[in-house]
This record gives structure tokens, C-alpha cells and sequence, in this order.
């Protein structure tokens, strides 16, 4: 019966015999843009013509002139059709990309003596805002590997894909939905008319515009400030987890990565000692320094092992102290002077308090303890920002020290570095601004994330997004931390008062991480205002020295921005902005006691790897002793402090 039906009935078949084929037209949809939070556009389209060959219909033709009309090689013609015949004899394959509208109108005339060839209106992506190339990402021609993978074939070879960063993440949604024509052609290859009046046919569908969470005005200050320097700054809304900055530097201008020169470009890119492709924020693991501190205070806090007021000597401790002004009799004036005996002695209680007779033998128990509720601020595990590529970095426990010395065979003294964020504690820098939101928030975080929504309604945000994250420590141990944050822009290790920004109140807290080559990394966190919080942010300039010479002025200078939507301390942002590592590390050849720049502590030859915190002492120690001497008074400082 269905072979009657096929045979005497139906008259599709007959039809498609007596015209001889179909011809599938495929109609490539614009790429969705992205915007930032204000409506700024980020990445948008430009309408370009590629061209594909089918090689069973290419007929022999002057080859020379062919290439001639396109400017291209012979060896690239006889190349390029040996892949196209590789690929399928029947199937279409990309053969020349982007040709403008002005080249298209110039050749489509003579393309009437190349059968075989066909053009397809498609489009590049242009880059207006000339920033965030690591966070957006760039499109490239779908790989072997992922062509072949396609659980659902859509795409073709040669067809672009999202590579990297959020034109990866949100492919499915920016790349749209292609449509399909059929047209019936005859033996000579006329067109016949569409077939069975369009009834097969398919429109295309423009992918989605995707708005980000991004301030391009902060990004772009950003962009500046990090001329001449290597390191990434990161800032959050703390109470959405919204990313209102992302920058990895050095940075490229994400354009050079759309045009015909891709391959060229991106080698130059791939080959860069500086590693701009490498995405530091999201991917790098940095060792936190001091920042890490304020984990360490909330932890011991919550447990008992300390309160407010609990003070420690100086001495006792195989980290050395900064020679601030007196001793740090309590919580708020250890964070204020960053502190390493105090947080030393911190971190010993914290691992004894079970056995206060026998702290050694309590240092596994308390560490697995310890280490839980370090987890619970984002270390160790992924935070699930929508990029591709983040990392976990590495929060060590019982079982890793285990592995390392043989089961309990460690004690206190070969973890005492990790009281002061170094050891073998690793993160990237989206933890360090998401430590400064969960202070921010008194105890919780959002995952931090860039997709603010799809189109007009800024629907299509995935709820893993906006989970809220516990931390389960008391609001009121925050509080016992935040003062002394504040305290460390206004008048401790925030040198020359370059973190005071009139009338908002700024809480921070500097830090100065080592590397095994070349000078300390310059840390600083902050969260302002101290009250009904808007922006967190982390900040980190790679061999800069101590956190309150380079980093702090750069992030504070990016929350005056983000909060007053101008910079009104000219004279920091552009001493920032000529500041190069180059200049700091000649600054440090010379004596110390000749710094001209009246904001950048002196900075000293990389400590022994024995004492991991002597640079930092030393650097904070100058800083110190030039905050008392050629920048702002004390008074001056307070008056500000209570405006």
C-alpha cells in the first residue's frame, strides 16, 4: 500500500526526477551582540560574504585568472580545494571568508565562469568598547574534533563557533537559528522555483543579545590604569554577584582576533612572554599573602579560639613583625597593621584548641575543621562563574599533608605559612574580590557571574547563578574585622593615604604574595562603602611589591569610579597610569630612601623562602614610616575618616 501510494499517487518524487535535484540554501542568522549593564555595546556584527565551493561542480576553468579576481596564490587555491575534495566531493566547504559588499558587487558578476562556487551573506564580530577580549572571548571555524562530536549535526566545516570566554558559554543562545531554503534545479542547473512552495523552508532566527553585567566605564579605567603592568583586577555587586569589571593585563584589543589575520595575530598572541591570552582572573593561582588573614580571623572567631580583644605577644614566631607603631593589642589593630606574629599565634590556637596541652597532636583534627569553613568562603572548589575555564586552586587538608609527609606524620610547624596565606595555599584572584563581597555581606556570597539577562527583558539567567552561599560564621565576627579593614585604608598599610576617597568610606585590606621568580605580587581587597555595600573588588599587580603601593590606589581609584562616576584625584590616577613595573624595579636598584613618586612604598630585594613574609615586613615597614613622614597627617586622616 505504500509503495502504491509512492508510485501512482504521490507525485513528489516524479516532480523531483523530471527537474533532476534540490539545492539547499543555507541562511546564516546575525550573531547576537552583547552589551554592557548600561546599554554600552560591547561586540557587535559586521555583514560580510563568505564563500564556499562544491568540488563535483567545479568545471576546468582559468585558474589564474580565478585568483587574479580574488588577489589570492595558486598555492592557495590548489591547498584549499585538496581539503574541500578531503572534506566531501558533494558537500559545500568554506573557501574564502569575510569578502565586504564592495568585493562581493566587484567579482559576482564574473563568478558566472566558476560553477561550483557560491556565496553566503554572513557576518564578523567587531569589538566597539576595544576591551575584555579574555572575559567575551572571540569565535573561530568549528575544530575536527568538535565537527565530528556533534551529538545533533548543525554545524558545518568551516562554520564559526564560539572558542572562548562568553561567546563559548552562551553559544547555543548568540549564535541563533539558521534557516534553510530548497530550491529545485533542473539538469542545466536552472532554477525551477521553491519546492513544494516553501513548505520545507525555514527563516533564520537572530540570536539572542546577550546584556552583561559589566560597567565599561570602570573596565576601560581599568584598561588604563594597568598600562605597563601585569596582573588582572576584578570587581563584584556583592549583594547579586554581578561582575562589574574583569580585566586581565596585559590585554589585546579583542578585534585583532575577528579579521582575516586571525592565525597570524593569535600566534603573536600565543608567542608573547607576557601571556595575554592567559586569563588571570578566572584561571591563574596566585597565593593570597595577607588577604587571606581575614579568613583566618573569621575562622578562629567563630570557633572560640579568640575574640575581639585577645591579644598576643610579638615575639614567639618564626614570621617576622612590621615595625609598626606599638603592639597590636587586640583583633582590630592586628588587621589594621596586617600583623604576622599576631595571626602566627592565631592560626597555632585555632590548630590547638581542641588540646591546648598537646597542640601538635590537635593540629589534624582542627585542620580538617579548619579547612571545612575555609571552604565554605569558596577556596578550593570552583565558585561557578559562567566562563568556561575557572580553576579550583588548591586548599590543602589532612589527606594532602598526609600524602606529602606520611600519615600524621606533619605537624603545626610545617603548615605555620598558611596563617599568613602562603604555603601551599593557591587561588585566583575572583576568589580574592569574592572573599571581599562575603565580608561585605557579613557572611554570605553570591556566585559571581557576567550574564545579567537575554534581550530587552534581561530574562534566561540560569538560577545556579544567583544561588546565596552560607558561610555559617556570625555576623557579628565580621564586624570585628571591618573596623580594622577601614582603618588600613585610612591609617595603617594603605601607604599615603591613596586609599581615602572623600566621603565614601573604603575597607581593605593589603596584601604582598611570593613568587619563585622575580619580586612579590602587590594584593589588595576592598568593599565600599562600609555600609549597604555596592562593589567588592580584588586587585593584583604582578612584582610590584607591597599590596598598599600599587594595588590599593588602582582598586580605589576603580570604586571611585564605579561609585561617583568620575575621578576626581587626577594627580593618582595619572601617576597610575605612567607607573610601569619597569619603573618600579628600577626604583628598587636604586636606594630606597631616594623614591620620588610620593604614593609607592620602597620596594626591597625577594626575601628568603624560609621566612615568607620578610619583603612584605620590610616593604610595610618603609611604608609605614613614609605615611608618618611625606603624606598625610594622622589628623588630616581622621577628619576624613569621620566625614
Amino acid at each position: 500500500m505504500r509503495l502504491l501510494y509512492l508510485q501512482v499517487i504521490d507525485d513528489q518524487y516524479h516532480v523531483l526526477g523530471s527537474t533532476g535535484a534540490l539545492k539547499k540554501e543555507v541562511q546564516i542568522p546575525l550573531r547576537g551582540q552583547i552589551y554592557d549593564r548600561n546599554g554600552k555595546l560591547l561586540v557587535a556584527n559586521v555583514d560580510v560574504y563568505d564563500m564556499y565551493v562544491t568540488p563535483h561542480k567545479v568545471k576546468p576553468m582559468d585558474t589564474t585568472m580565478f585568483c587574479r579576481l580574488f588577489n589570492i596564490s595558486k598555492s592557495y587555491f590548489d591547498s584549499t580545494m585538496t581539503i574541500a575534495k578531503t572534506y566531501s566531493r558533494n558537500r559545500a566547504t568554506i573557501f574564502l571568508r569575510q569578502l565586504s559588499k564592495e568585493d562581493y558587487a566587484r567579482v559576482a558578476d564574473a563568478m558566472v565562469s566558476f560553477p561550483g562556487f557560491t556565496f553566503e551573506l554572513s557576518f564578523f564580530r567587531t569589538y566597539p568598547a576595544h576591551t575584555m577580549a579574555n572575559a567575551l572571548g572571540y569565535i573561530g571555524e568549528i575544530s575536527k574534533k568538535a565537527y565530528e562530536e556533534q551529538e545533533v549535526e548543525y554545524y558545518r566545516s568551516g562554520d564559526y563557533i564560539g572558542i572562548t570566554g562568553l561567546e563559548k558559554q552562551y553559544e547555543s543562545e548568540l549564535r541563533g537559528r539558521r534557516g534553510v531554503k530548497f530550491t529545485m534545479m533542473n539538469v542545466h542547473g536552472e532554477d525551477k522555483g521553491s519546492y513544494a512552495n516553501g513548505e520545507y523552508d525555514t527563516l533564520a532566527v537572530i540570536g539572542k543579545n546577550l546584556i552583561s553585567t559589566v560597567d565599561v566605564d570602570v573596565q576601560q579605567l581599568a584598561d588604563s590604569l594597568f598600562q605597563g603592568k601585569t596582573g588582572c583586577a576584578v570587581a563584584i555587586e556583592p549583594s547579586t554577584g554581578e561582575i562589574l569589571a574583569i580585566g586581565s593585563y596585559p590585554y589585546y584589543d579583542p578585534n585583532i582576533l575577528s579579521g582575516k589575520q586571525f592565525s597570524k595575530y593569535f600566534k603573536e598572541l600565543y608567542r608573547n612572554p607576557d601571556k595575554p591570552l592567559n586569563d588571570r582572573v578566572a584561571t591563574g593561582f596566585f597565593r593570597p599573602g595577607s588577604t587571606f588573614k581575614l579568613a583566618q580571623a573569621l575562622v578562629a572567631l567563630q570557633l572560640g579560639s579568640i575574640t575581639p580583644s585577645t591579644a598576643f605577644p610579638l615575639g614567639g614566631a618564626p614570621v617576622k613583625c612590621h615595625n609598626h607603631p606599638g603592639s597590636p593589642n587586640d583583633l582590630h589593630n592586628a588587621v589594621r597593621f596586617s600583623c604576622n606574629p599576631y595571626f602566627y599565634h592565631v592560626f597555632r590556637k585555632t590548630m590547638s584548641f581542641t588540646d591546648e596541652t598537646n597542640p601538635f597532636k590537635a593540629a589534624p583534627i582542627m585542620l580538617s575543621k579548619w579547612h571545612d569553613m575555609i571552604e565554605k568562603f569558596g577556596y578550593g572548589q570552583k565558585l561557578g562563574i559562567d566562563l568556561p575555564s575557572e580553576s579550583s586552586g588548591l586548599l590543602p587538608n589532612v589527606k594532602y599533608y598526609d600524602k606529602r609527609y606520611g600519615s600524621l606524620q606533619w605537624k603545626f610547624s610545617n603548615i605555620y605559612s598558611l596563617s599568613i596565606g602562603e604555603g601551599e595555599v593557591s587561588i585566583n584572584m575572583l576568589k580574592m574580590a569574592n572573599l571581599a563581597a562575603t565580608i561585605a555581606n557579613r557572611g554570605y556570597w553570591v556566585t559571581p557571574h557576567l550574564l545579567k539577562g537575554f534581550g530587552q527583558n534581561g530574562r534566561g539567567v540560569d538560577p545556579q547563578l544567583k544561588q546565596v552561599h552560607k558561610t555559617e560564621i556570625d555576623p557579628k565576627n565580621y564586624e570585628a574585622i571591618i573596623g580594622g579593614m577601614q582603618d588600613a585604608v585610612e591609617r595603617g598599610t594603605v601607604a599615603g593615604g591613596a586609599g581615602i576617597v572623600e566621603g565614601i568610606a573604603i575597607c581593605g585590606k593589603t596584601g604582598t604574595s611570593q613568587n619563585k621568580k622575580g619580586r612579590d605580587n602587590s594584593i589588595f581587597i576592598a568593599f565600599a562603602p562600609r555600609y549597604n555595600p555596592k562593589i567588592a573588588i580584588a586587585v593584583m599587580v604582578q612584582n610590584a611589591g607591597f599590596g598598599g603601593s600599587v594595588a590599593a590606589p588602582i582598586a580605589t581609584l576603580m570604586i571611585e569610579k564605579y561609585l561617583k562616576r568620575k575621578i576626581e584625584r587626577i594627580a593618582l590616577k595619572e601617576r597610575m597610569m605612567n607607573l610601569s613595573i619597569k619603573t618600579v624595579e628600577a626604583m628598587a636598584a636604586g636606594s630606597s630612601n631616594k623614591v620620588k613618586t610620593s604614593f609607592v612604598a620602597p620596594i626591597n630585594k625577594p626575601s628568603s623562602p624560609i621566612h615568607p613574609s620578610k619583603e612584605e615586613n620590610k616593604t610595610q615597614n618603609d611604608a609605614s614610616k613614609a605615611s608618618k613622614t611625606a603624606f598625610v597627617k594622622p589628623k588630616e586622616i581622621n577628619q576624613k575618616s569621620t566625614k
